[in-house]
């Protein structure tokens, strides 16, 4: 059965407990740009926002009060910093030539390397899809992996051994680049997260999902709940744990920050995606 998720705050764990944890979200912010409208790159149905729309969502991201954000949709970092204020958050962002790119904002205060885009994720340039952005986050247990991904859109339950659609055929062709990744983490045997807008229903068997698992076991946050975000709806978001990683997730505080804002005007000016989260409990060091 599908459970569908309360959109509520976490509890905090006890200090020397809460030193261990870190609160881990992806975000689509729905063609967030400083672009104004019609300009290059934007469709035309593309409003810019306002700047009580950004005043909004950061808001929001200091209510979400995460400590790495997987970002989709973001136009630079221009963009993302009229959401996360960078003294609190550093932004690292793909250098695709796209305006909708994924990036990691990273709470100050935690120390992190910057990986090569996963631009094999992209594919053909022509089809201007997304790479993904990849970090190593230093943890005082170790090394943590995190890749946040945009996968293509139109393919979110249609079956990709046989499908002819082309959102599905691009999307497949996103598996093997995701899974060699996650491979390769594995065989270093390091803890790592894939997150972001996969733009993939994973209930069931799926098939996205079971060929992402013949690299490594892998858990996914968002299994068997459903998101309330914009009313009852399937998740295409999640947050997937490999290696030591499955251990730290806790599944149980899954959570989406929904917008008090409910009018339909509202998926525009905010975003048709609400933050997702869950927490890791990471061991001490030793």
């Amino acid at each position: 059965m599908i459970r569908i998720l309360l959109a509520c705050g976490f509890l905090l764990l006890g200090a020397g407990a809460q030193a261990a944890e870190l609160k881990i979200a992806t975000w689509n912010l729905n063609w967030l740009t400083t672009r104004s409208t019609g300009s290059p790159g934007l469709p035309p149905d593309v409003k810019s926002r306002a700047p009580e729309d950004f005043d909004l969502l950061r808001q929001y991201a200091l209510e979400l009060n995460a400590d790495v954000i997987a970002v989709e949709e973001v136009d630079g970092r221009e963009a993302a910093a009229k959401v996360f204020p960078p003294d609190r958050y550093s932004i690292h962002m793909t250098h695709d030539h796209v305006t909708q790119r994924t990036g990691l904002i990273v709470r100050r205060g935690l120390r992190y390397d910057i990986n090569p885009d996963a631009t094999a994720i992209a594919g053909n340039p022509a089809a201007r899809l997304r790479s993904g952005a990849d970090i190593t986050l230093h943890l005082p247990a170790g090394s943590l992996r995190l890749l946040a991904v945009h996968l293509k859109t139109g393919c979110q339950a249609q079956p990709l051994s046989t499908s002819t659609r082309r959102s599905c055929v691009e999307l497949r062709d996103q598996i093997a680049p995701v899974r060699d990744w996650i491979a390769a983490r594995a065989a270093e045997k390091i803890p790592f997260l894939v997150l972001g807008d996969f733009n993939r229903w994973m209930e069931g068997r799926d098939q996205f999902l079971t060929a992402l698992r013949e690299a490594a076991p892998l858990s996914r946050a968002t299994e068997g709940h459903s998101s309330p975000c914009w009313g009852a709806e399937t998740f295409i978001d999640h947050i997937l744990a490999g290696g030591a990683a499955r251990d730290w997730m806790r599944a149980d505080t899954l959570r989406v920050l929904r917008y008090r804002e409910t009018g339909p005007e509202w998926k525009a000016r905010l975003s048709d995606h609400c933050p997702v989260s869950v927490r890791l409990v990471v061991p001490d060091a030793g």
